[in-house]
């Protein structure tokens, strides 16, 4: 523990699991503090709004023509996830739409699912976790592809 009361070993431990992992990124939560270490296969720089201090015109002149485009193309994303029905992502990995390749999937628009039935795998550190249906009803959207890889929190599907 650092003095400012963060725990800098913690980090170093989930950075040792992502060089010794096949894992971009790992994200953990105790006691209300979220902790997220990933690491970028690309280089490029990229742009964050909330940290680009707008001090001088140059500085806001840059990212005004990439910022439409960019918020465009995240804007039909978001929607499904805020959807009632949409199913979240418990956990960072990657998905799986069928139980082994050239399998049917486990489920497809249109198919009515039972509550507690196998919808996707998310594999997280080398292992297959099942992903139930939190609900009974018809799925209306899958919101993912196959070997994807997701977030926590991210929608899957949408159940109706």
């Amino acid at each position: 523990m650092s003095q400012s009361g963060f725990d800098t070993k913690l980090v170093k431990d989930l950075a040792r699991i992502l060089r010794d992992t096949d894992l971009s990124e790992i994200e953990v939560e105790n006691e209300g503090v979220r902790v997220r270490v990933a690491r970028q296969a690309n280089v490029a720089p990229q742009m964050v709004q909330a940290h680009v201090p707008v001090t001088s015109a140059p500085v806001a002149a840059m990212p005004a023509a990439p910022m439409p485009t960019a918020a465009a193309a995240v804007a039909p994303a978001a929607d499904p996830a805020k959807h009632p029905g949409a199913v979240a992502s418990p956990m960072v990995g990657t998905v799986y739409t069928q139980p082994e390749p050239g399998a049917s999937p486990f489920i497809k628009v249109g198919d009515t699912v039972k509550e507690g039935q196998q919808l996707f795998i998310i594999e997280a550190m080398k292992t297959m976790n099942p992903v139930p249906s939190p609900r009974s009803g018809t799925v209306t959207a899958i919101l993912v592809h196959d070997a994807q890889p997701v977030e926590y929190g991210e929608a899957l599907c949408v159940i109706e």
